[in-house]
């Protein structure tokens, strides 16, 4: 048990990473049924989409689990529904904000911020966050602060007194227990778990992941239609194709219950049912995708990787 297991009430150190867009309860609950805590990355999905969302949720699993929001599309009322549905509600991608910590508690759900400084960090714990996520350079997806995740855990530690989640680059249980030992309270893992037989990622994205390695991934603000100057790690092959797209539109995925056009470097990342041109969509991807050699149950990875601690 760890400061963070201990809040949540999960029994493994291990957090799935809240990807945004991922709507499917099927990972979420794998990982929260193996001990792990999973979370639902809803993104700025609107209040009206997010009720449904969360009854499949609570269908599929009677684990406590998390939500995840994007502060750039932030729908406050559904921050309203979830904090009544869930355990634990997260923030990324801006500074964090009291009146969103207070709208989580009075929900009756913890709160968390995901930061990329110790200055962040300070200000999250200050605005009553349960939980602060310390989020290193090599995460895949978008990236908050400009240094490795080691040098920002240490300086994240050292900051706040509440549980720290260790955020970027961890695939192996190696890794899992060095952030442990380095003062975190529970490893944040998404990569790993995109390639996890309940993902919903395309079957062209997991391939990628499994055939690339850390040196095929790169930091970029190249996908940044509708969320510009945001940084994120992608696989450069996906960056490449995009970048030498020439359509405008380029496939279609679902949005809740909606067909939605994919536009060429937007940031929705291609799921099984998004058509068109998948390898110049957004393949979000970790330095940890050297540890994605293979398609997995999410069971199984949880117990990898948490098999030295």
């Amino acid at each position: 048990m760890t400061a963070f297991t201990e809040l949540v009430g999960c029994e493994l150190p291990l957090q799935l990473a809240g990807m945004g867009g991922y709507t499917d309860p099927a990972l979420i609950a794998a990982v929260c049924e193996a001990g792990g805590f999973g979370m639902l990355g809803l993104g700025g999905a609107p209040a009206q989409f997010v009720e449904p969302i969360l009854e499949a949720m609570t269908a599929a699993t009677d684990k406590p689990f998390g939500v995840n929001f994007l502060m750039p599309f932030l729908d406050r009322d559904a921050v309203s529904i979830a904090a009544t549905r869930c355990r634990f509600v997260e923030f990324f991608y801006d500074d964090p904000d009291a009146s969103l910590v207070e709208l989580v508690h009075g929900g009756g759900a913890l709160a968390g911020w995901q930061v990329g400084s110790a200055r962040e960090a300070r200000a999250a714990a200050d605005a009553g966050c349960d939980v602060v996520i310390a989020q290193g350079t090599e995460a895949g997806g978008h990236v908050r602060g400009t240094k490795p995740l080691d040098a920002v855990l240490a300086d994240v530690v050292s900051a706040v007194s509440v549980p720290v989640v260790a955020s970027g680059g961890i695939g192996t249980a190696d890794r899992v227990k060095a952030v442990l030992e380095a003062g975190a309270s529970a490893a944040r893992i998404g990569t790993r778990f995109l390639a996890a037989a309940e993902s919903v990622a395309h079957p062209d994205y997991i391939a990628a992941l499994i055939a690339a390695s850390s040196e095929d991934t790169v930091i970029t603000t190249a996908f940044g239609v509708g969320w510009p100057d945001a940084p994120h790690r992608v696989l450069r092959s996906s960056l490449q194709a995009a970048q030498a797209a020439t359509e405008d539109v380029i496939g279609t995925m679902k949005m809740g219950p909606m067909d939605a056009p994919v536009m060429r470097l937007s940031p929705p990342w291609p799921q099984k049912d998004t058509t068109g041109n998948v390898a110049a969509m957004s393949m979000y991807a970790g330095t940890s995708v050297d540890a994605v050699t293979k398609r997995q149950p999410a069971a199984e990875i949880v117990a990898e990787l948490c098999s030295k601690i």
